[in-house]
């Protein structure tokens, strides 16, 4: 009996039913702020979503669409794979239906290991590795005799294999690493001034350690007790077994306390705290130690390529493979294109489509050598796009987080056409964005608001460009904003000399920076702008520089805790009552004993998702019931935290709860334009533009004559561009210098004076290509930043 062939299911019009499924439906979103959100985002199209900082888009798109998209797929694995994988708790939404793998492109910076380039990162060094160990001449080995992270090993002795008539044999073992021995592959070696780790004339007990988080009464300087050290004995008296032990103990075990613990020497326990790791990484006081105490200096053996005497003599024609990772990216790609060997074709290909990509996405300027903490949060953004530019996966969901983030106007079309060319090789494009030319190129638009915090969540408009124009929402009204440069220019008070720059790509840029003005330094990505201003001005006397590095916290962390609002509260509340501020913390004295502080009750469910509760105690306020009965005002400690920073700043403004000090600070968060966060919402609910203008409002309390401040327009809606230049405006009339790195146009025709940096990026920028007033730039028109800016002041 022969089996009948069953015909496809087809709806009513004659669709194949397998090709309806054309939408992802999004029902009853409710993550951070989202107020019962219901969307329906078409497939295969690019949809933008934007709106005020902190209206819920990030929510929407990263934390309810693509968090459910990635723990479905965690989902597939074993139990045992997802034992290692990180556990994730399903999104509080109704319904997620029509969901396709998500791939995040977000705006995290790259990890800042020391050992990470942007040749490791992005498996370019890999294949050169591959190369050189199949061309190179003289012959040293595998791909591996050409990493400057592998050391070279050797080895040998007898090994039993307990297999039928067991007997020892002897065995050499031998990994070929290209690891330059003298610096471990760093490329620079350190050497420590003795002097600024200790005070001599005093004991361990005295305090005689200097290095930040060695108190006298630690951990450490008990370990140093119990290696035999007297602890009370002045360092210089030490004999000199003493303080060889003191300072380059190798590592034994001590007892402290009743517990087994591993002591070393003071010099190589800060070799390994600190000095391996990058020192842009660690905290602003930690590197004002390491800067002061650390000299480093290129490794006179390997002449900082990293690389051991073996893998440097190997060569393919003139270059070795240090020679190669130091070119710039665009001139690899042609040496690349110059190899014409057939037994290694497939690699040369792979390469050559990676490095054009760099190319492509407008990074040829960086060199596969560059550390990968030293890029910014744009450039480390487009590297990660170059892993997918050439992917052969269609039908996913790609997701990005501002991707024109530290570009200029000029790159920002290049940025586009790349969103464009995922559409259509059939993907879905999902871009959190607040730039009119991203917005403007977008199939779809989902617009939240109408305001930020908790009155946001909402989807105040659905639907094309053209009616988005025409929708009266705050960011239609936004959409075709124009600044006009502004009538009369400061004057300025006096000049910064900077004089043979030549940081990273500069060549010997003289320049001087006007004072007592806003300043606007800007090019395009690459020409130099930040080598100029942090290499030669952050870090002086008297200068504030806030730059991009992220601001970080835990659920604990909030507002009130990074911004030191919560210590001026403390002692208000502890003053009113007659009692000790500690107990107005919920991470010390006054933290609820169930939850320990933290509002809610975590159970690990090993490899399924965790489950967090609201604690039925403290009924998420943080606080024991006794500490909730003190009041400052009308107001308990925990109501206190969970005022909008608006209303904060009318309370601590005047009557009981009278608080300059906190007031000085809430206004500082207001004028940023963060007046709608809660004092006490987790930091970890805070979006990117929300942090940076955090950190903004935190260093504004700095006393310094010069402000340094790199794009501070990150994350900022078009409307909120203008409180922002009311900002820089305040401070510039105050007497304050302020120097903005910046490519919104809107700042630029706001500043007294503007340095141009280009004319292109790496090798071709490097130069000052124009200095004067907003008007003198447009009027020319010689640059590429002068074309954009005089097509956006009309």
């Amino acid at each position: 009996m022969s089996a009948k062939k069953s015909a496809p299911v087809r709806p009513g019009n004659g669709q194949h039913a397998a090709d309806s499924h054309d939408i992802i439906r999004v029902q009853g979103a409710r993550e951070n702020n989202l107020k019962d959100v219901s969307v329906e985002l078409p497939k295969r199209r690019l949809t933008v979503f934007t709106g005020v900082s902190g209206s819920g888009k990030s929510s929407l798109v990263f934390s309810t669409i693509a968090a459910e998209s990635q723990r479905m797929i965690n989902e597939t694995y074993s139990t045992f794979v997802q034992g290692f994988m990180p556990s994730m708790g399903r999104p509080e939404v109704d319904v997620l239906e029509g969901l396709t793998t998500a791939i995040i492109v977000d705006q995290e910076r790259m990890g800042a290991n020391s050992r990470s380039t942007v040749g490791t990162v992005t498996d370019a060094n890999a294949m050169l590795r591959v190369l050189f160990s199949r061309l190179a001449k003289p012959h040293i080995g595998a791909s591996n005799a050409y990493s400057f992270n592998v050391p070279s090993v050797r080895a040998v002795g007898s090994i039993t294999v307990e297999k039928g008539n067991a007997k020892a044999e002897k065995r050499t073992f031998t990994v070929n690493g290209g690891m330059c021995p003298r610096c471990e592959g760093m490329g620079a070696v350190s050497d420590i001034d003795l002097t600024q780790l200790f005070d001599g004339s005093k004991s361990l007990n005295d305090g005689a350690i200097t290095v930040p988080g060695y108190s006298a009464d630690g951990w450490y300087v008990r370990m140093f007790a119990a290696a035999g050290l007297d602890p009370d004995k002045p360092i210089n008296k030490y004999t000199k077994k003493e303080r060889e032990n003191f300072l380059y103990q190798e590592p034994i075990k001590v007892k402290v306390a009743g517990a087994n613990l591993t002591h070393e020497g003071l010099v190589p326990r800060i070799q390994k705290s600190f000095l391996s790791k990058d020192v842009e990484s660690l905290q602003p006081h930690i590197q004002v130690f390491v800067e002061r105490a650390v000299t480093f200096a290129a490794c006179p053996d390997c002449k900082g390529t990293r690389l051991n005497e073996a893998a440097r003599s190997s060569k393919i024609g003139k270059h070795n493979i240090a020679d190669v990772c130091a070119m710039q990216i665009d001139e690899l790609a042609e040496w690349v294109r110059g190899i014409k060997v057939p037994a290694v074709a497939p690699l040369l290909t792979s390469l050559q489509d990676t490095l054009d990509s760099f190319v492509q996405i407008g990074l040829g300027y960086l060199s596969l050598d560059r550390p990968s903490g030293t890029l910014s949060g744009g450039e480390a953004q487009r590297i990660k796009m170059i892993r997918h530019l050439g992917s052969s996966l269609t039908d996913v969901t790609y997701v990005f987080d501002e991707p024109t983030i530290g570009l200029h106007p000029h790159d920002i079309q290049r940025m586009n056409n790349l969103l464009l060319q995922l559409r259509d090789k059939g993907n879905t494009v999902l871009v959190v964005e607040h730039k009119p030319e991203t917005i403007a190129i977008a199939d779809h638009i989902v617009d939240l608001g109408p305001g930020a915090g908790t009155a946001g969540g909402e989807i105040v408009f659905e639907g094309s460009v053209e009616a988005l124009r025409k929708s009266g929402t705050l960011t239609g009204r936004h959409l075709d904003d124009r600044t006009s440069l502004r009538k009369s220019v400061r004057k300025a008070s006096g000049s910064l000399k900077i004089r043979n720059a030549r940081t990273h790509n500069l060549q010997n840029v003289s320049v001087d920076i006007p004072l007592g003005v806003l300043v606007v330094v800007t090019g395009v990505a690459g020409s130099g702008k930040s080598s100029l201003i942090h290499g030669s001005v952050s870090g002086e006397e008297g200068v504030v520089s806030v730059d991009q590095a992220p601001i970080r916290g835990s659920r604990r962390s909030n507002p009130a805790t990074y911004t030191g609002l919560l210590e001026p509260i403390r002692k208000a509340f502890a003053k009113a009552n007659g009692v000790k501020p500690a107990l107005f913390s919920a991470n010390s004295e006054g933290a609820c004993p169930t939850c320990n502080g933290a509002g809610v009750i975590y159970t690990d469910l090993g490899m399924m998702a965790g489950v967090t509760s609201v604690c039925e105690e403290c009924e998420g306020k943080r606080f024991q019931s006794a500490v909730l009965e003190y009041k400052l005002g009308d107001l308990n400690i925990a109501e206190v935290l969970d005022l909008p920073v608006k209303d904060a700043v009318a309370y601590f403004a005047s009557g009981a709860a009278h608080t300059p000090t906190a007031h000085v600070i809430l206004q500082r968060m207001a004028d940023v334009g963060l007046g709608y966060l809660r004092l006490g919402q987790p930091l970890t609910t805070l979006s990117g533009g929300e942090r940076q203008r955090l950190k903004l409002a935190t260093y504004m309390s700095e006393d310094g004559g010069v402000y340094v401040l790199d794009e501070p327009t990150t994350g900022l809606h078009l409307a909120d561009v203008e409180q922002m230049l009311g900002m820089l405006d305040r401070l510039v009339d105050s007497g304050k210098s302020v120097i903005v790195i910046e490519h919104h146009q809107a700042v630029m025709a706001h500043a007294d004076w503007i340095i141009d940096l280009g004319p292109g990026a790496g090798h071709d920028g490097g130069k000052v290509v124009f200095e004067g007033p907003p008007a003198d730039l447009v009027k020319k028109k010689a640059t590429l930043t002068g074309k954009h800016l005089a097509a956006y002041v009309g």
